[in-house]
Parts: C-alpha cells; structure tokens; sequence
C-alpha cells in the first residue's frame, strides 16, 4: 500500500509538473517577449536622440541607464527598463556592481504615479515587482511599479514589528517568501539583487528561480521580499502578484 501510495504522489506531482510547463510555455508563446526590448531599442532610446522627445517613453535617463514606461495595464503602474539588453533575474549582468541600481531607481520614479493620478500617494500604497524567469512573459528586465493590494498592506502591517535587517521566511498569499528589512539609504548602496545573490543560500546560482518585491513598512523602513520559483504548488516566481495594478488601496 505504501508503495502505491507513493507512486500515486510521484504521478500527481508530474503531471503538476507538466501542466504548469504547459501553462509557462503557452503564456510565453502568447505575447511577443522581445515587444519590451523593441520599444526601448527602436522607439525611445532612437527617438530621444534625434528629438529629445522620449515618445512612447516616459523618461530616457542615458545617465542613470534606464527608461521609464506607462504600462497598458492599469490606470497608475508604470515599467522601469535598463537601455541595456538585459533579460531578466537569470541574466548574469544583474549580479555586476557595474549595472545601474534599478530597484533604487524604480523606487524614486514612484513619484510618476502620483504625478499621473494629479494627487498624491502615500508610499504606504506603493510597491516593486518583478518576476522570475518563468513567471513573465517579456524578455526584457522591467520592473513594475505599481499600486500594493490592500490585503498585502494589512498582512505586512502585521508582521512589520518582528521583521529585522536578517532573512526569514513569512508566507503571503500562500507561498513562501524571504523577506528582510532595508533603510532608504541601503537600498542606494547596494543592488537588492546583489543583495540577493550575496545574502540568501544559493540564490547565487538560481537567480532565474527568484522574482522580487518592494515595499515600504508603516515605521518608514523598506521591506525587501524575494519570491523562489516552487512548480509543485504553482509557483511560477511572480513577486507581480503582490500588486494591484487597479489600485484599490487609493
């Protein structure tokens, strides 16, 4: 009976194997994946050269090597890009201290929600994301910047007072998250993914595995969260799902 049993597991786990690579490979055959790269490439980074105008851009900041976008989905969220081909958290570029601190600059373009709302946003509201390898469907490194959903809020409110500058595992919204705590100032310094790499076991080795999230704690402080893929309960690595792009908070 005990072998049976665990040949049946064995069988269901596959099979939950097979349908979410179904589901992974569908979702990534549905859309364009390089659509990101070729607005950057051929349409922002050529047209702030020639003109000045970032169009259809928000921003072409060739200094900070980044560009800003207003995302289709949702009226407030907007996408942070590197001018640079970078795919994504697999690609090995993210993990040299040479490359742009994109979440830090992520976070102080949140100012582009408000701007857009015509109101302001308490940063209690606001939120990072971005998704593992599999759990996206462009293959340009594009961070969200975008409204938090309410129950996140309230579940990140909760644990605020036991979170600290240490890993620990927390669970939000049923998956298992690395969550540790990161002042204004930490974040300036130093990449959160090379915070990553460097701070969480193995990640190093699997940073494709991994999708990540920003947001800000009600005592001020950051809290940085970090999303590990888990095919077996149909994790694709989406740190995306701990936003609200229609922003029901406001």
């Amino acid at each position: 009976m005990q072998g049976s049993h665990r040949t049946l597991k064995l069988l269901t786990a596959l099979l939950v194997l097979l349908i979410v690579g179904l589901i992974g490979g569908a979702l990534h055959l549905q859309k364009n994946s390089d659509a990101l790269w070729q607005i950057i490439s051929e349409k922002c980074v050529p047209n702030m050269a020639a003109s000045g105008k970032p169009a259809p851009c928000q921003q072409v900041n060739t200094a900070q090597g980044y560009v800003t976008l207003k995302d289709l989905n949702g009226p407030l969220q907007y996408l942070l890009m590197p001018i640079e081909k970078i795919t994504g958290m697999e690609s090995p570029i993210i993990l040299n201290p040479a490359t742009p601190n994109l979440f830090a600059d992520a976070w102080q373009q949140r100012v582009l929600l408000a701007q857009k709302r015509g109101a302001p946003i308490a940063d209690s509201a606001l939120s990072l994301a971005i998704n593992a390898q599999y759990g996206r469907t462009q293959n340009q490194l594009h961070i969200h910047i975008s409204c938090l959903r309410p129950d996140v809020r309230q579940q990140l409110d909760t644990l605020a007072p036991r979170l600290n500058a240490q890993w620990q595992n927390e669970t939000l919204l049923k998956h298992r998250y690395w969550v540790r705590t990161l002042s204004t100032a930490e974040l300036a310094q130093q990449s959160a993914f090379i915070r990553l790499a460097d701070e969480v076991p193995n990640a190093r080795r699997e940073m494709g595995k991994y999708g990540m999230a920003l947001a800000q704690l009600p005592d001020g402080r950051l809290a940085l969260l970090a999303l590990e893929r888990n095919w077996l309960k149909l994790n694709r690595g989406s740190a995306e799902e701990l936003q609200d792009h229609q922003c029901r908070i406001l």
